[in-house]
């Protein structure tokens, strides 16, 4: 079904998760928070899919982007166990796993238009002007979504001071 292999299957049903729980934290929180329940979940499922990319993935693009999404990902966990929370920390993990949820919604986009419907997929061409619109549209979330994040967090820091 929609061509994908058994380890294919491993590695999009084990990293779908990671979307629903990144949806759920900017919804409530604003951000990612890597130390909740959505953000444990988040952060199993981006593992299982960021590692089993290596085993699935087709075009030489694909270990670059999973190669920046575990970098991204273990650096925005383990900023808070080594700078003092509320410093530069919660600049650094906001940035680092907000691009954690655009390299995920990058590929996915593209192989959800490229596999669906089974049989005669909205895009069968990487360079079809509707996957770089969504492409685009991506780019513009993330940097509306990161400098709203931004904004938040200066204001959010400069309350406590006052």
């Amino acid at each position: 079904m929609f061509g994908i292999s058994p380890l294919g299957w491993v590695h999009t049903l084990g990293s779908l998760p990671a979307i629903p729980a990144a949806v759920y934290m900017f919804v409530r929180y604003g951000r990612i928070v890597p130390r909740s329940t959505a953000g444990s979940v988040y952060l199993v499922s981006m593992l299982i899919g960021a590692v089993s990319v290596f085993l699935v993935a087709h075009q030489p693009v694909s270990y670059g982007i999973a190669v920046a999404t575990l970098f991204f990902l273990l650096v925005g966990y383990g900023v808070g166990r080594f700078l003092k929370t509320g410093s530069a920390a919660s600049y650094v993990e906001t940035v680092f796993l907000t691009m954690t949820a655009f390299l995920l919604m990058v590929p996915t986009v593209s192989e959800t238009l490229r596999r669906v419907p089974d049989g005669h997929p909205f895009v069968t061409d990487l360079k079809s002007p509707l996957l770089l619109g969504f492409q685009g549209g991506l780019v513009v979330m993330l940097i509306v979504g990161l400098s709203i994040q931004i904004l938040y967090l200066r204001r959010k820091g400069k309350a406590a001071i006052v």
